[in-house]
């Protein structure tokens, strides 16, 4: 039993470095983000003028910032929980309530991953870019964002199940630790 735990550790420890890589690297986004809306404001009210597809921009980078960085976020713990009856629990039912939500995110996922597919597809099939002239094109990649999202959630809440499935087999569930701390503990 203890080879299957440690099995379980390297297997959630794998899940959380693909969820690391993706958030650091789509975090970098956000810093586009800024400067791209820094150079919107100085074209409007410097030279009084703008440019469609740099507003479009805008937002075309806001999908990566908000999708692709939700699971690193919760691998962070940079969420909001609410534990209004949880902390009252025995820690028993605590890892047992555990166990179910992370199955309950794990199956949100898939659902999301599997709608948005067929809504991706249709947006690249017929070559969907913005109505508006001088709009970005190809806007089956922003779509594109939805199913790349919630598969980084899908992995970082696969990552916590297992987490979840190895204290409720008696083990000690490792933390999702940041990059740097599972670096230096190797």
């Amino acid at each position: 039993m203890n080879s299957s735990i440690g099995r379980l550790h390297r297997w959630a420890g794998s899940l959380d470095h693909v969820v690391e890589v993706a958030g650091r690297l789509a975090s970098w986004t956000g810093f586009a983000l800024v400067l791209v809306m820094a150079f919107n404001v100085l074209l409007r009210y410097g030279f009084h003028t703008g440019s469609v597809a740099m507003q479009e921009l805008e937002w075309h980078l806001m999908a990566p910032v908000s999708l692709l960085c939700m699971a690193y976020a919760i691998k962070h713990e940079g969420h909001v929980r609410v534990d209004i009856l949880y902390g009252r629990f025995s820690p028993r039912w605590q890892r047992i309530i555990e166990f179910i939500s992370c199955l309950c995110a794990v199956a949100l996922c898939v659902i999301v991953i599997k709608l948005s597919y067929g809504y991706v597809e249709q947006s690249y099939r017929i070559g969907e870019g913005s109505p508006d002239p001088g709009g970005l094109p190809y806007r089956f990649i922003l779509k594109a964002m939805i199913p790349a999202g919630f598969t980084l959630l899908l992995l970082q809440s696969l990552a916590a199940t297992l987490r979840a499935l190895i204290a409720l087999l008696g083990g000690e569930p490792p933390a999702a630790k940041p990059e740097h701390e599972l670096e230096h503990a190797a």
